[in-house]
């Protein structure tokens, strides 16, 4: 018998080397016949693009660069075909029952392992056949590195520049962007293609979207936006995408062991061994694509729970748009994931009561769903299995994943592991909290000291006169100062906004953002300018909106002696009138008390620092055009929201200064009569935010006559960029762009409560595990008031 299997085995090695043997000479045409791939690697494009560009040869950088993005691609796809093709066309056939005790001397176990072993020969050689030579198709990690970091669209931006293919730099530049949200000088570029004539807001458009990201943030903003019909479309396309995706990337995960770096001169490892290494790579690859696929370059961090988050949503729509069936199902599927979760469960059964017992028995889950939790879950036992035997770390990337499949050993490692860290980290922050105490009773006196001290900087201007500082305000870092302005240029001002301010302008359109008692118009600096340059307002009134701004910047910078230049985060020119007939028994305020850079909570005393709030703002301004008003008191308070610390009440060329953070909650008391008119001004120390129409109205400033703005230049690459001279026809003409990014589409609000309300599926509050809800109605007014 171990003859006969000995022959079986070396007849197969034979077969499947002649296979290859006979594919070889076929196999290049085969490639290229079948990948329609560039023969050019993408790593010589590459350089031969870098080499044109370091030339100045605009059009040999669009040639190489592309071949070089479709060489790659094609390279993808190839690999993805053959792959798939081959485990279609050679799948692992189940062994059959083994004898209960076979002997050694029976040699069924060999017949086993030759049948193993011959399935993965006739694999290999498939592979072989249909890739062709593997050297042909090896990238090295820095050229891997350069395509995600989606360099070659930073060189493309520049040379389709140069030759006058404006909407292809713009989608280039935007590409680029996208992958790398914090490259300031690429940002410039894009606000300088904004301004220019003929570009349009489709123009900007990511070349490497992932289909399954795109339709999910889609269906997600029409869902917030209330649209279930349209939100259902998109998540239930974004799932068929995600499938796909999720298939693509575990394909591609099946590629050489990485040795990482040069621990392959000491790997010694025998044959069993060896695959086990490798396999287990691979398995942890293919779990690393729940994490891939959740990412997306706007987000620090993965959508958690990506994949059930989707069943989430979509269970809600289908019961907006009343289908109960398709909730059902979705509901169960989600809780294929997430069994024990209360909400959804509620949720599951007032659907359930909807359509009857015996029809709800008969909707299951999804299959799609069920088969891939399964595989996900023996995934994740062979990961933990070689953890716990091996000694090989496993991450898991998801959250639902029940403990029973963490070998119990594992468990209780971990389990100490945790323990031992919380041990140490409360020793660590019990130690901590002690010295702060101590150095905050010494040094709380003496700071307060030195920012007083600190304060009082020079006012930079003749006229302008301080009226009260940080001590007669009751706080730190505040500054009330008169005669910024004149009586005469209030009223210009006034009569600027009456003329092109727009009803709830600078307020996603709302007309009373904070309260109903009162209309609010607002205007920004850069439209205040379109508008003048057009003629539809007095162009010197506009420019005198410009010029105050930055007046009170430079104050603001001068007095408080910063060391980092101020810049600005968001100017608003706004008016905010009383409505005669909604004056009756008011109580509310005209702005709530709020916080400028977190999110005010004054019942617990705490305001927090994350988004939706504008995190990044460091000092506020008001400028002050009119005092002829009842109400309308500005106050500061403390974090309470309910003990007023300082009053400042409004008149023409007065202005309130403050830092932004949680020393200043502030807001405006009720007008009651007549309009109140003032700039409000934030400011920024992180240039990253700085407000980019700023540099576009400061262009527009110019009126067509002055100097241009400036042009695109490579970011980080080599060479001296654009020639301004070379282009000046294309400076901003009388186009008016859109000012939105439309790289930034987010998610519009948070996602679905999946509470029960009067015994339905509401759109309440957050739960654990589901997408998000609205935010609690004091978060949802601090948001609001930021602006």
């Amino acid at each position: 018998m171990a003859a006969r299997a000995s022959r079986l085995l070396i007849a197969l090695l034979a077969a499947a080397a002649a296979a290859a043997a006979a594919a070889a000479a076929a196999s290049r045409a085969e490639v290229e016949s079948e990948a329609g791939w560039d023969v050019a690697p993408p790593d010589l494009l590459f350089a031969e693009g870098t080499a044109a560009y370091a030339r100045g040869d605009w059009a040999g950088v669009v040639l190489s660069m592309e071949r070089a993005l479709r060489s790659r691609a094609a390279l993808r796809a190839l690999r993805l075909r053959c792959r798939t093709r081959c485990a279609a066309e050679l799948p692992w056939e189940p062994d059959p029952a083994p004898p209960p005790s076979p002997s050694p001397a029976s040699g069924a176990a060999a017949l086993r392992d030759l049948r193993f072993f011959g399935g993965l020969l006739h694999r290999a050689a498939c592979l072989r056949r249909c890739l062709g030579p593997p050297a042909a198709h090896a990238l090295s990690e820095e050229l891997e590195l350069e395509f995600r970091k989606r360099s070659p669209y930073n060189y493309l931006q520049v040379a389709y520049f140069k030759i006058n293919k404006l909407e292809k730099a713009v989608a280039a530049a935007h590409t680029f962007f996208v992958g790398n949200p914090e490259h300031m000088e690429m940002r410039q570029n894009l606000d300088y293609y904004q301004t220019m004539s003929g570009v349009k807001e489709a123009d900007f458009k990511d070349l490497e979207a992932k289909p399954h990201m795109h339709e999910f943030r889609l269906g997600v903003r029409f869902y917030s936006e209330e649209q279930p019909h349209e939100a259902v479309a998109h998540l239930e396309a974004a799932l068929r995408e995600y499938l796909v995706a999720d298939a693509e990337c575990r394909a591609l995960c099946e590629g050489p062991y990485d040795y990482d770096g040069y621990n392959y001169l000491e790997y010694n490892a025998d044959l069993f061994q060896a695959i086990a290494d490798h396999y287990i790579q691979v398995l942890s690859c293919k779990q690393n694509c729940v994490t891939e696929l959740a990412s997306h370059p706007s987000r620090e961090k993965p959508f958690e729970d990506f994949l059930p988050s989707h069943y989430n949503y979509l269970q809600f729509a289908y019961y907006n748009i009343g289908n109960y069936t398709q909730a059902i199902e979705c509901a169960k599927t989600y809780l294929l994931f997430f069994p024990n979760d209360e909400v959804m469960n509620q949720n599951l059964a007032y659907y359930t009561a909807m359509v009857g017992e015996e029809p709800a028995r008969s909707i299951g889950p999804r299959e799609s769903a069920q088969e891939y939790r399964q595989r996900s879950l023996l995934e994740k036992e062979l990961l933990f299995f070689a953890y716990d035997v091996f000694g090989i770390p496993f991450v898991d990337p998801d959250s639902w994943t029940p403990e029973e499949v963490i070998p119990k050993r594992l468990q209780e490692k971990q389990k100490s592991e945790r323990e031992t860290a919380v041990r140490i980290s409360q020793e660590i922050g019990n130690l901590m909290k002690e010295i702060e105490t101590l150095v905050e009773e010494k040094t709380k006196e003496s700071l307060d000291v030195s920012r007083l001290t600190r304060e009082g900087g020079p006012l930079l201007y003749e006229g302008i006169n301080l009226t009260m500082n940080s001590r007669v305000l009751n706080g730190s870092q505040r500054v009330v100062m008169d005669g910024v302005i004149s009586p005469e240029e209030c009223r210009e001002l006034q009569r600027l906004t009456n003329a092109a301010a727009t009803s709830g302008d600078g307020y996603r359109g709302q007309t009373s953002p904070h309260t109903p008692s009162e209309k609010f118009y607002g205007v920004t600096v850069f439209k205040a300018l379109k508008l003048g340059q057009e003629g539809r307002v007095p162009l010197q009134s506009a420019h005198l909106y410009y010029n105050v701004t930055e007046k009170v910047r430079r104050v603001m910078e001068s007095y408080f002696r910063l060391d980092t230049p101020l810049y600005f985060s968001y100017s608003h020119l706004v008016c905010r009138t009383a409505i005669e007939e909604a004056q009756a028994e008011r109580k509310d305020s005209s702005h709530p008390v709020h916080v400028d850079n977190c999110i005010l909570n004054a019942e617990a005393l705490v305001c927090i620092k994350e988004p939706p709030a504008y995190t990044f703002r460091d000092y506020s301004a008001i400028l002050y055009l009119n005092g002829d008003f009842d109400g309308g008191t500005f106050y500061f308070t403390e974090l309470d929201a309910k003990t007023v610390t300082a009053e400042v009440q409004p008149q023409c060329g007065r202005a309130v200064g403050f830092s932004s953070g949680t020393e200043n909650p502030h807001g405006v008391k009720a007008v009651t009569r007549g309009q109140r008119c003032a700039i409000a001004l934030w400011f920024t120390l992180d240039a990253r935010h700085s407000e980019r129409v700023r540099a576009l109205g400061g262009a527009v400033t110019c009126s067509g006559r002055g100097p241009p703005p400036l042009l695109p230049s490579p970011v980080s690459l080599p060479g001296s960029g654009l020639d301004v001279k070379e282009h000046q026809a294309r400076i901003h003409r009388d186009s008016s762009p859109s000012m939105l990014s439309p790289w930034s589409h987010g998610l519009v609000r948070p996602g679905p409560s999946s509470l029960l309300v009067n015994g339905a599926p509401g759109w309440g509050a957050k739960t654990r595990n589901g997408p998000g809800a609205r935010l609690p109605g004091w978060a949802a007014r601090q948001l609001s008031a930021q602006r």
